[in-house]
């Protein structure tokens, strides 16, 4: 069996001891992480030490974005920027080979700040990754894209009246791309195994997560080699229950 995972950290200086007791409640192989909020170099390897992961993180001057892979299985780091846009400086992408497999970690611009150029952005970014994609996936190359997609692909993927249908994350023209991954054959794990309750992923701060008033956002998907081996996969909620949580709770997958 391998367990992947994915976590937005929301700041990993402050979420240190919660993303340690998710990685011993469920010992994911590989996990990767999303909005670091510090540079490469203050990225906290030595509080994670003793957790028994070797780490590569991808971060950002500004306290801005970054993406972090942790693995307990030996893994190499085959990119730390998504390819198509030479002038992208935003830590946003980080890959990795590892267990036969091509693992990427994304944190997907959000795509709400900047007006239409922000936006803009955001599809420009989305067209870019499904080119990588499409890329391994022609030459039937198993691979899984994890991380914080900033995206509800249908209505199901929110409480009902949860953003405005001008809101970048349910906007036609990014649930338009997110499809054309999986018109590419990748599979939404989560959706996959969960047809009818798919779980959110991320509630705001304040009365939302014990109102379940949440959003789907952060996706596992695999090329049709992994999808097949898909076993498991849930939302851990008892990260986002805990004090001084994240917004957003990890998603694992396991895969025989």
């Amino acid at each position: 069996m391998t367990r992947l995972a994915t976590f937005n950290v929301n700041s990993i200086r402050r979420r240190v001891p919660h993303l340690k007791r998710f990685l011993a409640r469920h010992s994911p192989d590989l996990v990767v992480l999303q909005e670091l909020k510090c540079r490469t170099e203050e990225f906290p390897a030595l509080d994670l030490a003793d957790a028994g992961y070797e780490m590569r993180a991808v971060g950002q001057p500004g306290g801005r974005n970054g993406v972090a892979v942790l693995g307990r299985i030996p893994f190499e780091v085959t990119a730390e920027a998504l390819p198509g846009d030479a002038e992208d400086a935003q830590a946003r992408f980080v890959a990795v080979r590892a267990a036969d497999m091509e693992v990427a970690g994304i944190y997907l611009p959000n795509g709400n700040s900047g007006g239409e150029d922000g936006f803009g952005y955001k599809l420009r970014w989305m067209d870019r990754l499904a080119d990588w994609v499409q890329a391994r996936l022609d030459h039937f190359r198993p691979v899984a894209v994890l991380g914080d997609f900033n995206v509800c692909p249908t209505e199901a993927d929110l409480c009902p009246g949860g953003l405005s249908p001008t809101d970048a994350l349910v906007r036609p023209e990014s649930r338009a791309r997110f499809r054309t991954l999986l018109h590419a054959g990748m599979t939404d794990a989560l959706r996959a195994l969960h047809s009818q309750d798919a779980p959110f992923t991320y509630w705001d701060y304040g009365p939302a997560f014990e109102s379940n008033r949440g959003l789907r956002i952060d996706h596992v998907l695999l090329s049709p080699e992994l999808a097949e081996r898909l076993v498991a996969c849930g939302v851990d909620t008892t990260a986002r229950s805990e004090e001084q949580p994240s917004d957003h709770a990890p998603v694992w997958c396991e895969l025989r």
